[in-house]
Order: structure tokens, then sequence, then C-alpha cells
């Protein structure tokens, strides 16, 4: 059964909707040529199965990979990498008579490094898939035939079905809507995730169709569409639907998109015109791609510098041994050179064995490079993910989730960020509309000081206070004294002030003006407890009339419907915008309860003030004309029960006021001043006014907007607004209201932390201009005294659309903007950038992008408006290459994924309300590297895990390079030692051992649980964060370095090993040393020397840090031990070497001492050095902390904090600074003339 059909409304008989307008025509001619050749036949999906008419399934998918080509795409990362494409190349030499060691030696430790981050990239993406797999699982009704519909899987369905989508429901696909729950065949669809706009659209089936509203009429319907083909525009549609031989034009009004939500409708019936990949908003979403951090990249830099040290010091042992083969020393009877032991060597052809040689010191050199260290970084990587996952700071309680990474290859990108997108809605906002302030009569109502405010009269041991007096009957202008301040030193002379003020026993008693009646329940959507009016105290203030009045429109001029009582009997309400709920949750406060709506009426529960009691009344509903961009304006006109007409106007404060009665201005100023304080608040606005129209006048209006109305055209419009604009002038100003958008919890504290850390954040989002001005002041982002720089388009080259036009006067625009920041630049002036969708489309293009990034870079806050999907993920890539930093965006749609992925490091939100239950979480979420539940856990992730993450990769990467270089050049130098003979020094199992196992574990410590500061320390001093965005820790600089160490520490330990062993006796019996106890005194070493390094390097030590480190140079002499009783078949002139003859040999033990001590040398007092006289910020704070400066000592602690606070234009703190400047400011001038200022 379909349900029942709501016959009571019909909403084409009352609005004057775009989508109502029958659709143009226009296009037909387009239809049929390229870009315009689909064909649907309706409710037979199975003409699609096949070809020409053809189409993609339902199925989505977001993975990187899939059967056939995970493993040539993950062969390609992996061979991408640098140290991996070279030791493959060994491999293959390996195999070859030209290796000097066994092949096991190179190919196992290359296979299990491949091996292992291809592991990681499968499981990866298999949770992708698996999250995909949940979207395309969800289930929909869809029409199998007989009219009957049966739940099927969103992958299953085809172009063609016909599906069935009730309310609060997500579109399958892109769909034609063929009725709706309303008799005219509106819905309202909440596309969200698509454009980022919050109020809810109007889409309106064809006149045709509207029979088909029950499941047993759609059992005959067959008909055909011709439209356009597949694209990403969201806003156009072009297309014919052929029914009965009868043709109708198409438009987007008539198109459900994917990832759009069904809302205030009860069921819609549709057909799927675009499925799976074909999806505008599929189309506007980017392929999934493979990020590298800036440090891998930089990586694969040093591993082209050590690729070049050992090609040099391969040619230098060619060379050398061509030098050696050329001198008398080759004919030395033992070098045996004659009996062809190598048959690659022939000492009368210089040249080609100097070429052999060259291509052995490339394999055997090849331990400067460091195989293991991709692997280290990958296992490093997966379990700084899981920490990071585990950190129950980051989990909210309200949603029951916790952060989760997605992709662990960039952790340490998220320690150099330097500019995050934030998309607005659900990601800094909830989307939850609350009532907070209302002027009336030029008085303010209702909130209490801001927290800017508090925190400012905090820091100037200000006791703040807010006064409100009505001059009642005294002042006709109504104005009031909103606000002062004074200090407690001037106590005295505010209370001589107040005794000359009629409302001075009122404000003496020190009665709050904040209800706190009625607090032990919260009403969604309504934050205004004001004693003055709540309980119908209002009913007790002068002017009456005017008030009651102003809650009249607040209760009748809007598109809501009263759906149900909650548990304290208080109506919930739905509407066309959130707003307008909060506006009818309020009225009802305030004793005018909105309780029921007709096709021509609606019914008032309203107060009376001359009674005291409610009484319901009703009004006769004659027109409503509605919001739109343009008109930023809504009317409605209605009759009382004594015949009266009245038209009730909300809308943006420039557009009422300009349509006011001269005699209607009364409270304008005193209204307009508190606009700009609601304003700056981060409060969204709306002016209500009024008018009364006699009967004649509306009569002849009416006549008029019938006409226009029934007009068909391109016309229509333009017919509607003029004809609206003869009524709604000479308007009576009543007041003004002030929503909150509700930020997310914690975030203006985070974004002042991340302000305070250096980063800059960019607001990208679908919504007006003015929505996102109003946030960006509610989460300090923007504040008071900052300069707004508007980029926009005027009104004639928005409406002529002449390119050239617009892109001369955008760069007008931008040249005059830079030149103002030029010239301020030494006055430390703040900017912010707003751009409009137009302006932003015209400065994205090719030769108008770099002016717009030169002035975009150089300002404080950019926020751009109207931004389509498409625009997200290309602003995304262009800021990332023309800034050349590492950016960040974060959003919770599907409307943000292209931007997610575009990004260098790309953040879902998770756990918003109302998302919880949609897959829309899973569009963002699955597209993103992080996802978390809320905005505010992006501090944590940011500048203490992103902090940690980057040092510990840095660090790690660099000991890499250091214990390779040590380990490595030992084998050049004993290389040399030989007369560039090409052999090696160690025991093929000692090469293995090296990087597999016995210096391997130590790095785990050091790129997992490494702390140069604790957690609490990253946030009190956020400025340390900048080590990553200047790149400190992986500078050139800090690489030569520790290359350099490397380099001496192999000298140290192969130099001392050689001379103290040939130059003595190394046992009892005086025998000398040969190789096999050379190599194994100076791996010894070798093992030591870089163990000891890290425990040098790491500042937080663990018990699992000593157990890797040193049990590491244990499992070294139990290897030994263990390797020395294998049968001496396998182990040759390593058998019982440990227990027979270095293990009981003094000389070992004391050589291995000294040597160790001389090669760490050389970093230990570098490191005093460099604390002692050169420290960095983390030095100075580590050493407080050891010292015990930060209990002991706090002012000195506070001090550092305070110096290491970046200076910042934006945050909590920047604008409390600069409201501490204003009251000072203007507290100077008050002390000269007088203790209080009355504000009109």
């Amino acid at each position: 059964m379909a349900g029942g059909r709501n016959q009571k409304l019909k909403w084409s008989k009352l609005y004057t909707f775009a989508c109502l307008r029958p659709p143009s025509s226009d296009s037909d001619h387009l239809l049929g040529r390229p870009g315009f050749s689909r064909l649907v036949f309706c409710n037979e999906p199975h003409a699609h199965k096949t070809k020409p008419h053809k189409y993609p399934c339902n199925y989505v998918s977001t993975t990187k990979y899939n059967v056939v080509t995970f493993l040539p795409r993950a062969l390609f990362e992996q061979f991408r990498r640098v140290a991996n494409l070279y030791f493959l190349l060994a491999a293959a030499l390996s195999v070859t008579q030209f290796a000097p060691f066994h092949p096991v030696t190179v190919i196992v430790p290359l296979v299990f490094v491949v091996g292992i981050s291809m592991l990681k990239e499968a499981v990866e993406d298999w949770h992708r898939f698996l999250q995909a797999l949940d979207v395309n699982s969800r289930k929909v009704k869809v029409h199998v035939g007989d009219g009957l519909f049966v739940q099927k899987a969103w992958e299953s369905l085809l172009v063609g079905d016909v599906v069935k989508v009730t309310k609060n429901e997500y579109f399958p696909s892109d769909l034609l809507l063929l009725s709706s729950s309303y008799e005219d065949g509106l819905c309202y669809v909440e596309t969200m995730n698509l454009d980022g706009e919050t109020n809810l659209k109007a889409k309106r089936s064809l006149e045709a169709t509207l029979c088909l509203h029950e499941d047993a009429k759609i059992a005959k319907f067959k008909a055909t569409i011709r439209c356009e083909d597949p694209n990403p525009s969201l806003y156009t549609f072009v297309g014919n639907f052929e029914l009965q031989a009868e043709c109708y034009p198409l438009g987007p009004s008539q198109i459900l998109l994917r990832d759009s939500k069904l809302r205030n409708t009860d069921y819609v019936y549709g057909v799927v015109i675009f499925s799976g990949q074909d999806t505008k908003a599929v189309r506007n979403s980017t392929t999934c791609p493979s990020k590298r951090s800036r440090v891998e990249r930089k990586m694969d830099h040093v591993i082209y510098l050590l690729f070049a040290m050992m090609t040099l010091i391969s040619l230098i042992s060619a060379i050398g041994s061509v030098s050696f083969t050329k001198s008398e020393s080759i004919k030395r009877w033992y070098l045996r050179w004659r009996d062809n032991v190598d048959v690659l060597f022939n000492p009368t052809k210089l040249i080609p064995s100097g070429f052999v040689q060259f291509v052995r010191g490339l394999v055997l050199y090849g331990y400067l490079i460091p195989i293991s260290l991709y692997v280290s970084i990958e296992v490093v990587k997966v379990l700084q993910a899981i920490l990071i996952n585990k950190d129950l700071r980051m989990y909210d309680d309200e949603t029951g989730k916790a952060v989760e990474t997605r992709t662990s290859n960039i952790n340490e990108e998220l320690g150099q960020v330097e500019i995050i997108l934030s998309d607005k809605t659900g990601t800094l906002t909830c989307n939850q509309m609350e009532f907070r302030k209302c002027s009336i009569e030029g008085i303010s109502y209702g909130g209490e000081g801001t927290q800017v405010d508090l925190a400012a009269s905090r820091r100037m041991n200000i006791d703040e206070e807010r006064y409100r007096y009505s001059l009642d009957g005294s002042d006709s202008t109504g104005r009031s004294v909103e606000m002062f301040h004074l200090s407690t030193a001037e106590a005295s002379t505010e209370k001589d002030v107040l005794a000359f003020h009629p409302c001075a026993e009122e404000a003496k008693t020190g009665t709050p003006r904040i209800s706190n009646l009625r607090k032990e329940y919260v009403i969604k959507g309504f934050n205004c407890r004001d004693d003055r009016l709540m309980d119908k105290m209002w009913i007790y203030r002068s002017n009456v009339s005017d008030m009651i009045m102003f809650f009249k429109v607040m209760a009748l001029c809007h598109t809501g419907i009263p759906v149900e009582e909650n548990e304290y009997g208080k109506l919930r309400y739905e509407a066309e915008s959130p707003e307008e709920v909060s506006f009818l949750t309020a009225a009802q406060e305030f004793g005018f309860r909105f309780c029921q709506r007709t096709q021509s009426t609606m019914v008032l529960l309203e107060l009376d003030p001359s009674s005291g009691l409610e009484v319901k009344r009703e009004y006769t509903l004659l027109n409503l004309l509605e919001f739109n961009s343009s008109r930023k304006r809504m009317s409605v006109i209605v009759r009382n029960e004594d015949g009266e007409i009245i038209l009730l106007c909300k809308g943006a404060d420039d557009v009422v006021f300009d349509r006011l009665a001269d005699a209607g201005r009364t409270y304008q100023q005193a209204t307009a001043t508190h606009l700009s304080n609601y304003a700056e608040d981060g409060l969204r606005t709306m002016v209500f006014a009024y008018k009364k129209v006699g009967i004649s006048d509306y009569e002849h209006w009416s006549k008029v907007f019938a006409e226009a109305k029934a007009s068909i055209g391109r016309e229509r419009e333009a017919l509607l607004e003029n004809v609206s604009e003869i009524i709604e002038k000479d308007l009576i100003l009543l007041g003004a209201v002030a929503v909150e958008d509700r930020l997310q919890k914690g975030v203006p504290e985070c974004i002042d932390k991340l302000a305070q850390a250096g980063l800059k954040i960019w607001l990208i989002t679908g919504d007006k201009k003015e929505t996102a001005i109003n946030i960006g002041f509610a989460c300090s982002l923007l504040r008071h005294d900052m300069k707004q720089l508007h980029l926009c388009l005027s009104d004639e080259s928005h409406k002529n659309h002449h390119s050239k036009d617009a892109k001369k006067e955008i760069l007008l625009q931008l040249s005059t903007y830079n030149e103002m920041i030029t010239q301020n630049k030494t006055n430390v002036i703040p900017f912010a950038l707003a751009v409009d969708g137009k302006a932003l489309e015209v400065s994205l293009n090719n030769d108008v992008r770099d002016h717009f990034f030169s002035t975009a870079m150089n300002c404080d806050v950019v926020i751009c408006c109207r931004v389509s999907p498409k625009q997200k993920a290309l602003m995304a890539r262009l800021v990332k290459e023309h800034s050349g930093k590492t950016i960040l965006a974060i959003g919770d749609g599907a409307n943000d994924v292209g931007m997610i992925q575009e990004a260098d490091i790309g953040i879902g939100i998770s756990g918003m309300e109302g998302m919880q239950e949609s897959m829309n979480s899973s569009q963002a979420a699955m597209a993103s590297d992080f996802s978390l539940p809320q905005f505010r856990f992006l501090e944590r992730l940011l500048i203490i895990h992103g902090h940690w993450c980057y040092k510990r990769i840095s660090n790690m990467i660099l000991y890499f390079v250091y214990k390779n270089i040590a380990f490595g050049l030992t084998l050049f130098y004993y290389n040399t030692f030989t007369g560039f003979s090409g052999q090696d020094l160690y025991d093929d199992w000692y090469m293995v051992m090296f990087n597999v196992l016995l210096t391997s574990l130590p790095v785990l410590s050091l790129g997992v649980l490494e702390q140069d500061v604790s957690a609490d320390v990253c946030l009190q001093f956020p400025a340390l964060y900048q080590e990553g965005p200047r790149n400190i820790c992986f500078s050139w600089k800090r690489i030569i370095g520790w290359i350099s160490n490397g380099i001496l520490a192999s000298l140290t330990v192969f130099a001392l090993s050689i001379s103290i062993m040939s130059s003595a006796a190394f046992d009892r019996d005086g025998d000398i040393a040969d190789i096999e106890h050379i190599g194994t005194i100076t791996y010894t070493c070798i093992i030591w020397t870089v163990n000891c390094q890290i425990a040098l390097i790491i500042s937080h030590f663990t018990w699992i840090s000593h157990f890797l480190i040193w049990g590491s140079i244990i499992s070294w002499y139990l290897f030994l031990y263990l390797y020395g009783i294998l049968p001496p078949w396998y182990t040759r002139n390593v058998f019982h070497l440990f227990v027979d003859e270095v293990g009981p040999a003094p000389m070992y033990w004391i050589t291995t001492l000294f040597v160790v001590v001389v090669s760490l040398l050389p970093y230990y007092t570098y490191a005093v050095i460099q604390r002692s006289f050169f420290p960095r910020d983390d030095h100075v704070i580590q050493e407080m902390k050891s010292s015990g400066q930060d209990v002991s000592d706090t002012r000195m602690w506070l001090r550092e904090q305070e110096k290491s606070q970046q200076l910042t234009q934006t945050g909590h703190t920047a604008r409390v600074d600069a409201r501490i400047l204003y009251l000072r400011e203007q507290m100077h001038p008050k002390k000269k003339d007088h203790p209080f200022t009355f504000n009109q």
C-alpha cells in the first residue's frame, strides 16, 4: 500500500517557487546531439542490460585497487621508491657472478620489504571495500512488476527502475520525480551533502505523472526519457519526458540527486535516470589518489644522495683496482691471479676488469642504501596509527565514535600542515539553529555576554555587567543603555550615575536579566531566556501592540507545519529552513503557538495581553511571497478575524530597511546597533516588519500578482519580483531576531589553538556569504577590527555573463586589494577575503588564478562561498600548487569528498548527529585519510600526534641513514685496505641480520614511542608545532650532519679495530687476528655504536625502549653463539668462533668498549654544545621540565608559554586581544566625559 496521501495542502497554490514554473522547451534542439544522447525506458530496466542502451549499475566504490589492478598498481607503488628499485636491480645482479656474496642476502630482504608493504596496502584497501559494501548494501523499495515493490540493495538498481523513497531516506541514484505524498507532486529535498546548504529545496513532478501516487498505478506505467549525458553539473538538467505520445520538457526541478535527502514529505516515486558512476554526486568526486608525504618524497632525494655516494666509492674502488692491477703488487704469489680463481677478472684487460669491480662495488656497497627503511617505516606508521586510534581523548562519548586512521602512509604529514581548508555545515557547525536574541522596539533581549567579552573582562580585571534599560515613554526613539564597563575602583561613580537614571532602583537590585526558571528541561532550538519576555512578563511592557505584531511575524511568516507534541506538551515543527523552526519554537515560548495549517488558514493559540489568557485565533492566508537569494526576504499576506489585511515581512536588514516607510523607522538606529552586535557574536540575523494593507489596494495588487504567477516564460520570475516590490514597501519596523547555527563543541578553542600553532584556516562552503561570515565570527576566525575584502561580481556582470567583463572586474578588485594589503603590512592590520561563488569561478580561470592566490595567501582568513563540490576539489589542488605548502582538508559530506582527496591530508567528520544512520558519514569518512568524530579533535590530532609523528619519522630516517653509512662504509674501507679486491669483510649472515634483526627493533621504539615533550606540554606550547612546517627536523643541514656523523663513526670503528687488532697478539697463544676475527670485532663495535647512538637520541624512555635497545645487543651475542655451533660445513670459518676464540679474549671486550666510546664522542660533544649555546625550543622546555621549573617557577613557565604562542590574527585569543585594545580605547575618552555611554 502506498499509504495515505496528504490532500490538505497544495503548496503550488501558495508558493511562487521556481520549481512550479513549467520547464523551458528552449533546449529541445540540443537533444540527440553529442552530450545529449541518453535514452531511458521507464519501468523497463531489462532494456538497459544490453547494448546500445546499457548503462552502469548502481555500484559505487572508493577503493584504490580491485582484484585485477592490485598486483600491477601495488608493485608500481613499491618500485617507484628509489631504494626498492635499486635493490630490484641488485637482486638481479646477485644471481650472476658479479655478486660478491650469496643472492639470499639481497633477495630475501627485498621480498620481505615489498611483501610487508603490499600486505599493508591490501589490508587498508580491504577496509575501504567493506565500508563501500555497507553503502552499496543499503535498501530501497524497487518496483518489480504488477505494482509490487520489494526491498533491494542500492547496488542492484538499474537505469529505468522505479523506486519509492520514504521520508528522511537518501536517494540511491539520480531520479526523475514522478509523484509525492502531496497532491500537487511537491516534495522537499535536503542537499546539504551536495552543496552545503541547510535550506530545503522544493522539487515538483510534472502534471502528467501526478496520477502515479500509488503502488498499483505504477504497474502499467511506461514512458521514455531523452536527456543529457552524465555530467557533474548539480544545478542544470536538460531533457524531455515522452508519455502516451505527448512530450514534456524536463528541468532540474524534477530531478532528485543521489546523496540528497527527502524531508518533510512522506514518500516520493521516482525513476532512475543516472546510476552509479554516472550520478552527478559521483561525477563531482575524484578518484582515490595515492598520497606520499613530503618527508617521504624528500627521503627519495636522500636516497639519491646515498646512491651518488655509493656510485662514487664504487668508481673509486674500480679505479683503485685498475691502479693496483697495474702495479707490481699484483704479482705477489699469494694472490694466485694466474689460477683463474675469478673468471671475470683478467689482469691483462684493465678496463673490463675495472668495470667488473665497479659493478661488484654497486652490489657490495648496497648497504649504504637502507632497504629495511621502507618496511620499518611502514610498520612504525601502522603502530602509530594504532596509538592514534586508541587515544581516549579523541573518543566522543555522545556518538560513541573515535578517531580512525584510514591511511597510515602520511602520519608525519599531520605535523607539517600550514593551511586548513574546512567545510562549514556539519564540520564546524551542528546544523542546529537556536533562537538566541531579539531586538523589539529598539530594546535587546536574551543572551549573555559573549565568551570574547568575558575573557577580555577577566584579563582586564573588570567586572563586566550588562544593564538594559527601557526609557519607557521618556524617549520616543527607544534608546537604551546597552552596555558599559566599569572598573571596581569606579564603583562610587557607578552609584552616582545610576542615581540619576529613572530605572536606577531596578538596576540597584542586581536582578539578573537571564531567566533561571524552567531550566529543568532543554528546549531544542531555543536559548533566549529573559525574565522580561518569559512567563508572560512581556505583556507589562509599554507599546505592547508592536510586541504582539513582532511575535505574529514570528508565528505566521513561514513555511512550517506542526507535526507532533513532545513529552512536555510542546509542539515540534518542520519547515523549509531550520531558522524557521527556531522562530516557531521561540514564538511558542513567548505565547504564540502555531498549531494548525490548512490550504487557506493558519491557526494560532496566542496570549491575550488584556486577560493574560491563551486565545485561539484564525488567520486567512492570502499570499505567500517566498524567500530566495535575490529577494532576501519573505512575506505573507493574511486577513485576521477583524477583516484587516496585514503584510508580515522578514528578511535581510539592508533589504528591509530600504523598504521602510518614513514613519516606520522609529527603532532603526537602535536595531541596527543590535544587529551589528549580534553579527559580531556570530549570530544569523533577520529583521521583522509589517504593514496594514487597504482592501481595495490589496484587490488591485492581487489581480496583477495572479497574472504574473500564471505567466510562462523566462520573464516570469522578473514579473513576480516586480509585483512583489509593489506591495512590499512602506513597511513599519518591529525589530530583529538573532539565531545561532550552533557550533560543534570546542570549535572556537580548537581554532584558537591551531592559530597559535601558526596554521591558517580557509572556510570553503556551499552556503551563502552572509551565513559563512556569521560562522566566521562565531568560531573566532573573524573579528570586529579585521578588514574584510569582498570579492564579488557586480549585478550587471552577473546578469550579462560577459566573461571578459567579469575577468576585468575581478582583476581590478584583486589589484586594489593587493595594493591595500601591501600598504598596510607595516601596520599589521588583519585582512579577511570573502569570495562568492561566481567570483570564485572567474578567479580560478587560468589567467586570473595567479592574481587571486597572490591576494588570498596574504590574507589572514579566506572564506569562499557558494562553492560546488568540483570547485572544492579544484581549490584544494590549486592552493596546494600555488602555495607549495601542506594542505589539510576537512569535511563531513559527499560534497567534500573531492576536496578531501585532492588535499595532502583529507579528514572526514564521522560523528555528527543526524549522520550516524546515513551513508553520508561513509562518503566523507571512506574517502578520507583520517576520520574524526568532531572537529575539536583536530587540535589533538595535529598539535600532539602530528608533531610527534613528524619528529619520530624524521629522526628515524636520519638514524637509518646514519647506521647504514656507519656499517656500509666499513666495507669500503676494508676493500681499500685489501687492494680494492672486492672482498667482503663480514660473513653473509652477519650482513642479512644487520638490518633484519640486530638494528631494526630499537628503531620501532624511536618511531612509535618517542616524545620530545608530553601531550600536555604540546598544547601549552603550540608554537612547537612550527618545527614541522619549517621542516627543522628533516632539513638538509640535519641530513648532511647525520651523514657526516655516520662517516665519522664508520671511520673511527674501522680504523681503531684494524689498528688495535693488527698491532698485537689476539689471544694467549700469540696468534694474530684473521679476517673472521677482525670482521666479528668490527661488526660487534658497529652493533654497539649504532644501538647506543639511538639511546642518545631518545628523550622519552620506556621499558620497551630499554628492552629493544639492549635486547638487540644481547641478541647479537646470542646469534653469534647459535650460529657458531651449527655444523662447520655450513658456518665454515665461524664455527665455534665466539665460544672458543673471540669470547675468551680480553682484547675483544676492551676494544669494543674503547671503540664505542670514541665513536660516540663527536655526537655527544655536539649535543652538549647545541643545548648549552644554541638550544631549540623543545630543548629549553625539556630542561625546564627535567629541573622541575614548571612547578617551582610557574611565572617563568607561563612566560615561556606566552612567548611560544604564534603572533596570529585569528582565533579566540587574538580576538580577545583585539577586544581588550578596543575596550581600553573606549574607556579612555569615557573617563574624560562621563562614566557611561548611551547606545542609540
